[in-house]
């Protein structure tokens, strides 16, 4: 820094000027690599929290009826009613109601895929235990996994824990409830395409009418000046 005279004083602005420049370019590069690095991170856990939110609503979303996981596949089902044993009659094809516990074999399989993507270390050790007893076809409970899962998200999400007195029971697998309306779409829609063609029926019937009424008009009126 020189002041001895205006040369050295403009001399020692610029300098200052610069490094200031250079130390303000420093900081923002420094401050838009932090704010994307967690902005990355704040992504990562909000997509991470929102899949094991669907996949703990998925598994632990009923408290009564069923609570284990049935392994029959589709396949299972439509092979055992296309070939029953000897002396038995042929099995029922499978409807609406008995597909239930393959939709929820299906939601269930799903959602266990997203937490071994997902999930923590123990997470982790739980779905794949079920995944393999699923593989082997044996039923299985997801309440355990469940417990851990909802541990997680209430720590993740920086909620009290629950208190050791409250009573939860054992939570299952939700229960799909899209089959009865699409059944009930699907007979409206029949309903309709029948009375459709009733209504095509009657048109017909009434140009049928109108066609016979209009040629015996015709006959009559060319029959009479013949008569005459």
């Amino acid at each position: 820094m020189d002041f001895s005279s205006w040369q050295g004083v403009l001399t020692t602005i610029l300098g200052i000027a610069v490094l200031a420049l250079v130390g303000v370019g420093i900081r923002m590069v420094m401050m838009l690599t932090l704010q994307q690095r967690q902005q990355r991170m704040n992504r990562q856990i909000n997509e991470r929290l929102k899949t094991l939110i669907a996949a703990y609503r998925t598994l632990g979303g009923s408290f009564t009826g069923e609570l284990t996981v049935s392994p029959a596949h589709l396949r299972d089902l439509k092979t055992a009613a296309a070939t029953p044993e000897e002396g038995a009659e042929p099995a029922p094809v499978p409807d609406a109601a008995s597909e239930r516990p393959r939709r929820i074999r299906d939601a269930v399989e799903a959602a266990l895929s997203d937490i071994l993507l997902l999930g923590t270390e123990e997470h982790v050790r739980l779905a794949g235990q079920a995944a393999t007893d699923l593989a082997a076809g044996r039923p299985i409970r997801t309440a355990e996994l469940v417990i851990s899962l909802r541990t997680f998200i209430r720590m993740a999400l920086d909620l009290d824990p629950i208190p050791e007195g409250a009573k939860i029971p054992f939570q299952g697998p939700t229960r799909p409830q899209g089959a009865g309306g699409r059944g009930r779409n699907e007979a409206g829609r029949e309903r309709g395409g029948g009375g459709g063609g009733g209504g095509g029926g009657g048109g017909g019937a009434g140009g049928g009418t109108g066609m016979g009424m209009g040629g015996g008009s015709r006959d009559t009126s060319d029959s009479g000046p013949s008569a005459n």
